[in-house]
């Protein structure tokens, strides 16, 4: 199976976060039937993607990375013009 025929099983922490009148769109995610670590992305309002290097345990840790980089760098920190990942 290729990448891109490859099914994934989406956390019920998916979905739109709003801050600071600012939308993303949080996908925390991992190939389907597997137990394999989550992977999270967060997706800004023009289509700009940021993705973590690292994956999560869980997808409660996953998302708990999510807010603590909103706490820790603001929401704007997501609007860059460019793909990019994080460590």
């Amino acid at each position: 199976m290729t990448e891109n025929e490859q099914q994934y099983e989406f956390s019920e922490f998916s979905g739109e976060f709003v801050d600071d009148d600012i939308m993303v769109t949080i996908g925390i995610y991992r190939p389907a039937g597997t137990n394999a670590d989550w992977t999270l992305e967060v997706v800004d309002q023009e289509g700009y993607s940021t993705v973590w290097d690292d994956q999560f345990a869980t997808d409660r840790d996953a998302f708990q990375e999510f807010l603590a980089t909103v706490h820790r760098d603001g929401i704007r920190s997501f609007l860059d013009q460019s793909i990019r990942t994080v460590h």
